[in-house]
């Protein structure tokens, strides 16, 4: 397995321990490009998650990518092997935010 693949491993456990809705978009070179490696919901936020390991940093199309949705309002993370904590913090975030708007 790749670094990336470990990576994308450990964070599809934490999602799957949360209970979280996620695909992996697959573009095949038909869809758009730069297009975050997780798409997720959780409590009916949107989060995107780019994977990188051993110092890579996202294409600038990718920040482009993260930027928008972020903009717009959804959770854009760039998860690597040394800050996937950040995911289950913005979990935990989403999570007490529900909890205040009523909703669990």
């Amino acid at each position: 397995m790749t670094p990336e693949g470990k990576v994308k491993a450990k964070i599809k456990k934490i999602l799957n321990s949360w209970e979280v809705y996620y695909f992996m978009p697959a573009t095949y070179g038909y869809g758009s490009s730069g297009i975050p490696d997780l798409v997720a919901c959780f409590k009916g936020r949107f989060i995107a998650i780019e994977c990188k390991a051993n110092g890579n940093k996202p294409t600038p199309l990718q920040e482009r990518n993260l930027h928008e949705i972020s903009r717009t309002g959804g959770a854009a993370l760039v998860i690597n092997e040394y800050n996937i904590d950040l995911l289950v913090k913005t979990l935990e975030e989403i999570n007490e935010l529900d909890k205040v708007h009523g909703h669990n």
